[in-house]
């Protein structure tokens, strides 16, 4: 009897379901980091990199699906006033301004993107810069949390023209790995401003265009990758804990900074980015 001819239907029984582990432990940092200023991408890249997990199955088009579980979570929760916005932006001058403000917002780093995709990707999607971008957010995240600061505008949807404008340049500093484009937007927004729940609230608003334009273009440029990708199932199951733990937290994160400051967030980045560092050097 072949041995090997045993074996093989059982090991690809059991790399089948570690696949689907990873899969779901994959969605979950997904779905549970994306709207929070975390950096999603910089777990992602951790996460990878420190158990073993960066191999073909879970390449570039794994990531960007298991992202639009995340994406949906969002469009699905605020569906009601996209479709309010939608209807009224041609009647009503308020609706019809806010549209232009998100779009505003998105610019900058929609036409940055697209021209330094190549050298974004090839250069900054490292451990290392990770590892710092995180400590250096948190402490910064902790600085303007700390700041008297005297907010002005209370509504995501009645900030100045100008000030969409100037958020969407603070976004663009989050396509470095480790920055978190909530934390990049809801810190702009704060130092024009803006309370913390209105910051937050904005932060979600323009990650719809951000994140859907981002999923677009990762997809176009791996569409060969995508075509391929192969086991739907794994797939499947990153993407629905990408949206059920995304959904969780779009549900429960305006709620949370009414009450509390944005510290735990700042100090999770401190101490995972330390201790990034000291496993990439010292393990």
């Amino acid at each position: 009897m072949n041995f090997d001819a045993i074996m093989a239907p059982v090991i690809h029984l059991i790399s089948a379901h570690i696949d689907l582990v990873k899969a779901a432990v994959l969605g979950i940092v997904e779905g549970f980091t994306e709207y929070l200023p975390v950096s999603s991408t910089g777990h992602l890249l951790l996460m990878e990199h420190v158990l073993g997990w960066g191999d073909n199955s879970f390449g570039k088009s794994f990531a960007v699906l298991i992202q639009l579980g995340a994406i949906l979570a969002l469009l699905t929760i605020y569906f009601g006033r996209l479709w309010a916005l939608a209807t009224q932006m041609f009647t009503r001058w308020a609706a019809a301004r806010f549209v232009i403000g998100v779009l505003l917002a998105f610019l900058p780093a929609a036409v940055i993107g697209a021209l330094a995709y190549h050298t974004i990707k090839t250069y900054l999607f490292d451990v290392r810069i990770v590892c710092i971008t995180l400590i250096v957010g948190g402490f910064i995240l902790l600085a303007v949390d700390r700041m008297n600061l005297k907010p002005r505008f209370h509504e995501s949807t009645e900030f100045p023209l100008w000030m969409y404008l100037g958020i969407g340049l603070f976004q663009c500093v989050s396509m470095i790995p480790g920055v978190s484009r909530a934390g990049a937007t809801i810190v702009g927004a704060m130092l024009f401003g803006a309370d913390r729940r209105a910051a937050a609230e904005f932060s979600f608003w323009l990650a719809m265009p951000t994140m859907v334009g981002a999923f677009a273009y990762e997809a176009y440029k791996n569409k060969a990758e995508l075509v391929h990708s192969g086991d739907l199932t794994t797939i499947a199951v990153g993407f629905v804990f990408s949206f059920i733990f995304g959904w969780i937290v779009v549900k429960t994160f305006l709620h949370f900074v009414q009450r509390h400051s944005f510290a735990v967030f700042a100090w999770w980045r401190i101490v995972l980015g330390s201790v990034g560092i000291y496993a990439l050097y010292f393990l």
